[in-house]
């Protein structure tokens, strides 16, 4: 607040009458101590990470395209972008599950069983990655001699990278449960893209090949780098919060409940990300990079979502967990104005200086500004409903979304056979974008049926919670 009050003192006279509405709120936001307030806090500290996040991933993807050329840039995407899917699979659910018995827990003050939880949830994650990797690593060396020569490298790194991956998931869920926003976000979308861009103009410089392998073997040193020190400083915050003694672990219950959002989860990511995986395995690398570029790109737009994402489901856990449905249905329904006007503003200004971003990245590039478009419709009919899986996924409805998301990918994997043999990127674009509207259909339709809230940017204001309109 000081630092707002020093900061208008020196606007002019004019443009402080014009901005005092503004700052008046956020003024209020940034006093006000309700659930809301502290909500809209953990929103807008997510949004600001994801900004810095999305120009820095931005940057460094054009200087890798740069340093490396459209062929090893379609590599290192297509690798990449399966890496961190298996990861996150590998996870089995629980960096989203975690944050659901977090807040039950706490709020049976049961501290032996967070601490359990917390401890459990990493070791899991890391013994389930490590044994994908393992199988991975069987794999390629029995079917080695059917893949494509230039791919077997960069896949042996990426299985080596993936037990790092699924802890800094988990320790992602772990420190957004309890509100610790920039330590849940930061290492995976500030700190490893940027240690992955200098590690890999530092081998550059030092002689590397500027290839994907050396891109893999960079990724693979801040990924590592990353996760460690996000989970040293995850455990000492633990540490104090909770304290240390005896730990309780109901794995059984844990279990029976993360697993089907593994599998929600999951498809989900996998509806992301199956674009890139899917023109990879259809169309050569060079066009795996022009695609990666556009989608990088646009995704800008996704930040938002994100953002929203990610405060809103420690407080639809927690209203869930204190039964206020009425709080809960003008909740819901807010996160979704909070996430289209902002996504509907910056999808625009990215499709303004389409031609222009994605020059950067080569000549070559620009082809892909009408996949930005074809794209952007998809992101927007998603903005639309809201984060409404994680509001079916808090509410217990997990089982729900492994039906729904399981449809979408179903949709989406027939969307992707009938088009990109036909229509190449601009079919994979569609493909995508159909998927992702077919998704918001069935969300905002499940969550209606489900709990009696309309999820829907216009929306009236005022739901009705299931009971009301019963």
């Amino acid at each position: 607040m000081a630092v707002m009050e020093t900061a208008e003192k020196w606007l002019p006279p004019r443009l402080r009458a014009r901005l005092e509405p503004v700052t008046r709120r956020v003024g209020r936001l940034l006093a006000d101590d309700g659930e809301n307030a502290r909500a809209q806090r953990q929103a807008f500290t997510a949004f600001l990470i994801r900004v810095l996040s999305a120009a820095i991933a931005f940057v460094s993807q054009i200087l890798l395209a740069r340093v490396m050329g459209e062929f090893e840039y379609g590599i290192f995407a297509f690798v990449w972008v399966v890496v961190v899917l298996a990861g996150n699979l590998s996870c089995l659910g629980f960096h989203t599950s975690i944050i659901r018995f977090l807040h039950q827990h706490r709020v049976a003050g049961d501290l032996p069983a967070i601490r359990g939880l917390t401890l459990a949830a990493r070791l899991i994650a890391l013994a389930s990655s490590t044994t994908v990797g393992a199988v991975g690593l069987v794999f390629l060396h029995v079917f080695g001699d059917r893949i494509e020569a230039y791919y077997l490298i960069p896949v042996t790194l990426a299985f080596f990278t993936m037990p790092m991956i699924a802890l800094g998931d988990v320790l992602d869920g772990t420190a957004r449960s309890n509100g610790w926003t920039a330590m849940a976000l930061s290492p995976t979308f500030l700190f490893r893209p940027l240690l992955i861009l200098l590690f890999m103009l530092v081998s550059v410089w030092a002689g590397a090949p500027r290839t994907a392998v050396t891109a893999m073997e960079a990724a693979l040193a801040a990924t590592y780098v990353a996760s460690l020190s996000q989970l040293l400083r995850v455990s000492l915050r633990l540490r104090r919060a909770h304290g240390t003694g005896p730990r309780v672990f109901a794995l059984g219950a844990w279990l029976r409940y993360s697993l089907p959002l593994f599998l929600v989860d999951g498809i989900g990511f996998l509806l992301t990300n199956a674009d890139v995986v899917v023109v990879g395995l259809y169309l050569p690398p060079d066009q795996v990079g022009i695609y990666y570029a556009a989608a990088k790109t646009i995704v800008l737009v996704q930040f938002v979502y994100f953002s929203i994402k990610a405060a809103a489901g420690p407080r639809f856990s927690a209203l869930l967990a204190e039964g206020d449905t009425r709080t809960l249905a003008t909740f819901a329904v807010q996160t979704t104005r909070w996430a289209f006007w902002p996504s509907l503003a910056v999808g625009l200004a990215a499709l303004a200086a389409g031609h222009l971003l994605l020059s950067l990245f080569g000549p070559a590039f620009t082809a892909g500004y009408s996949l930005m478009a074809i794209l952007f419709c998809g992101i927007l009919a998603k903005a639309m409903v809201g984060p409404g899986e994680v509001l079916l996924s808090m509410a217990g409805c997990q089982k729900l979304c492994v039906l729904l998301y399981a449809v979408t990918l179903s949709a989406g994997i027939l969307f992707y056979m009938l088009l990109i043999p036909r229509f190449g990127l601009v079919g994979a674009a569609a493909a995508t974008a159909m998927a992702m509207m077919v998704e918001a259909v069935l969300l905002h339709v499940a969550v209606r049926r489900t709990l009696g809230i309309v999820l829907f940017a216009f929306a009236n204001p005022s739901p009705q919670t299931t009971s009301e309109a019963s």
